[in-house]
């Protein structure tokens, strides 16, 4: 091919959307590098209140077409008018009449960290997989039992309809879980995510006020709660104890009435959405972030934790454990397969991260050192590198359908 693959990303929400979280910045970071290497990028996504139908975010275009149920429902007709001129029309880019703005795409780059798209049964392109993380049953603590149900049935037909598509996975949990799902592991590539690094550097020496910071998206299955009920066990220990809750999303108001229920509320301050460089002042001087989440594709905010020097405690669980080093940068507690709302081990849960968090909150040493472990990990990620892998990713499927 002498001129740059024209790509058609699929994926459900763009970064300017209310609820964007890691999976589009991931997206955005990747796709924004090749579209600066001459890559020419569509993303389809759903509309939302105050965005234009139409943008371009660092050179990708964005095509927002929704509410949510048109969106799902519109797109294998968008994508099939798309594809089908990357098959009749060769080379001729000039705007076409598709519903996406472009004349074509030669491969089609669905992003599973939703509701998969089952693209592969409808595009005359190739397609190349993105995959996230899958919900499986913990949608059912985020969702009411009708819709994680459905989205648990959305994810059965997997191993048929994507059986010769190839994966690239941001994390070997998310790997292990299409292998368990029945995707062939052969068609699987582990690609992490990059981190954006802080503007400022970090002395690892310096002392930090007793804080613990949560930094993401506040829904049910993040379980933030855990940190909240395992600080209040620490106030004893540390009267200077502060919590810090950064993020937005719907568990917020069931958060701020736990805090006050704890006694938390003098102690506890919830953020909502700030900028990267107020986030990250923030995150410099904590002893400790924890992420309680039942499952994440990998744990971008860990990374990014460690970058500023802050170690964490997070759930021995998919994703996390790939991003947390145990002993070395962090702690995960576990088990993973323990569930945390059962009522008879609720108790020895929040006391095990009341014992983890307690242990990083000790200024010695001891958390010199492990501050100085994170910054040293935390450069391993680099958005360039994982760009390089989808550009490699790329190459490889359109090669593969020409065979």
């Amino acid at each position: 091919m002498t001129t740059r693959p024209r790509l058609l990303v699929l994926n459900e929400r763009d970064p300017e959307h209310p609820r964007a979280g890691g999976a589009e910045i991931h997206v955005a970071r990747i796709f924004g590098r090749l579209a600066a290497r001459g890559f020419d990028v569509t993303w389809l996504a759903t509309s939302f209140v105050g965005g234009a139908s139409r943008t371009t975010l660092d050179g990708i275009k964005i095509e927002r077409r929704g509410p949510l149920p048109l969106y799902y429902a519109s797109l294998p007709g968008r994508v099939r008018r798309a594809t089908a001129k990357a098959i009749r029309g060769g080379d001729n880019r000039t705007n076409g009449s598709d519903g996406t703005g472009s004349s074509g795409c030669d491969l089609v780059v669905e992003c599973l960290n939703k509701i998969p798209f089952y693209s592969p049964l409808y595009a005359n392109a190739p397609t190349l997989a993105l995959c996230h993380h899958l919900f499986g049953t913990v949608a059912f603590d985020q969702a009411s039992w009708p819709v994680a149900a459905g989205v648990v049935a959305s994810e059965l037909g997997l191993s048929r309809a994507y059986r010769h598509v190839p994966f690239l996975a941001i994390s070997e949990s998310t790997a292990s879980d299409l292998t368990a799902r029945g995707i062939d592991s052969a068609h699987i590539t582990v690609s992490p995510p990059g981190i954006d690094p802080p503007s400022f550097e970090v002395d690892p020496n310096a002392m930090r006020p007793p804080r613990i910071t949560y930094v993401g998206r506040l829904e049910p299955y993040k379980r933030v709660d855990v940190m909240l009920r395992a600080g209040a066990r620490l106030v004893d220990r540390f009267p200077d104890l502060e919590l810090l809750v950064i993020g937005k999303g719907s568990d917020r108001q069931r958060l701020e009435n736990l805090t006050r229920g704890l006694g938390l509320e003098g102690r506890t301050r919830f953020t909502g959405f700030i900028e990267d460089g107020e986030r990250d002042d923030l995150l410099a001087g904590t002893r400790a972030c924890a992420f309680p989440s039942e499952k994440e594709g990998w744990g971008l905010t860990v990374i990014e934790a460690n970058a500023l020097g802050t170690p964490v405690v997070a759930r021995d669980a998919p994703g996390l454990r790939d991003s947390v080093r145990h002993g070395q940068t962090g702690t995960l507690v576990g088990p993973p397969e323990q569930h945390p709302r059962d009522p008879e081990s609720e108790h020895d849960e929040i006391q095990d991260w009341a014992d983890a968090l307690g242990s990083m909150l000790i200024e010695d040493d001891a958390a010199k050192a492990l501050r100085q472990r994170c910054l040293e990990w935390a450069k391993h990620f680099d958005w360039d590198r994982a760009a390089n892998d989808m550009e490699r990713a790329i190459i490889a499927a359109l090669k593969g359908r020409s065979k």
